[in-house]
């Protein structure tokens, strides 16, 4: 696949006594997803956000593009390529679907602060976000208030936001969470396409999600990686068993 766009390195990070990752080293490779999963309390979280840039390792590093970004903000990551989605929408209810998109292509643009009626005018700022919209199925929706779409919209439309950074990578923490079993499908087509894009760091509980999505997958248990492989590989493993699949193996 190809040389890592996305390292760790022994990431460890300590609060106080308790260790919630314990030298964690994984990678992302071009074209793929790389599922991270675990059972709850595992260290995932934290994991993502050290990341991502909002927690700083007690120890370890990050590497993105080749380079060491461990002490970079999460805004330079971001500005670097690394695109990132949440668990909990970090979306803009009161805003207008491509209001929305166009703060990520702000973003992207690297002047996040420019007023929203000058940005509104930006062809070229107009043309990123339209064509994220378009990307995600949601052109139709793009004047609707934010707060008026379907859980799964509202999903769609994070990957919007995502996509007009012009991702290199994108890290996405639980997407699934919250949608029904048709909503589950639709969006593990739509990431299933989006690999091709830019690889997929994927921390997720739907396993069959993970399963039908998954080059890889690294098990995290306690702060510990304890397996990484191919879906097969790991629903063999009598470790990972015990640990977290039991009977969804």
């Amino acid at each position: 696949m190809g040389e890592a766009i996305l390292k760790t390195h022994n990431l460890t990070k300590d609060f106080g006594a308790l260790r919630a990752s314990d030298a964690v080293s994984i990678d992302l490779r071009p074209g793929e997803i790389h599922a991270i999963i675990g059972p709850n309390g595992a260290g995932k979280s934290t994991l993502i956000a050290q990341i991502c840039g909002s927690l700083t390792p007690s120890a370890g590093s990050v590497e993105f593009l080749g380079q060491d970004v461990t002490r970079k903000t999460t805004r330079a990551r971001a500005g670097m390529g690394l695109a990132r989605t949440f668990q909990i929408s970090a979306l803009a209810m009161e805003d207008s679907v491509l209001q929305n998109a166009l703060l990520g292509a702000l973003g992207a643009h690297g002047s996040p602060w420019r007023f929203w009626r000058a940005a509104m005018g930006d062809r070229d700022l107009r043309d990123r976000a339209e064509a994220a919209l378009a990307r995600v199925g949601l052109q139709d929706a793009m004047y609707q208030r934010t707060g008026a779409l379907s859980h799964g919209q509202r999903r769609q439309l994070e990957v919007a936001v995502a996509l007009t950074l012009e991702p290199r990578a994108f890290v996405m923490d639980e997407p699934m969470a919250g949608l029904g079993a048709q909503g589950s499908k639709t969006l593990t087509g739509f990431l299933d396409s989006l690999r091709e894009q830019a690889p997929i760091l994927l921390v997720e509980h739907d396993m069959d999600a993970v399963f039908a999505l998954a080059d890889r997958i690294s098990v995290l248990v306690y702060g510990k990686i304890i397996a990484t492989g191919t879906v097969d590989e790991i629903r063999r493993d009598p470790a990972v068993q015990e640990a977290y699949l039991g009977a969804e193996a």
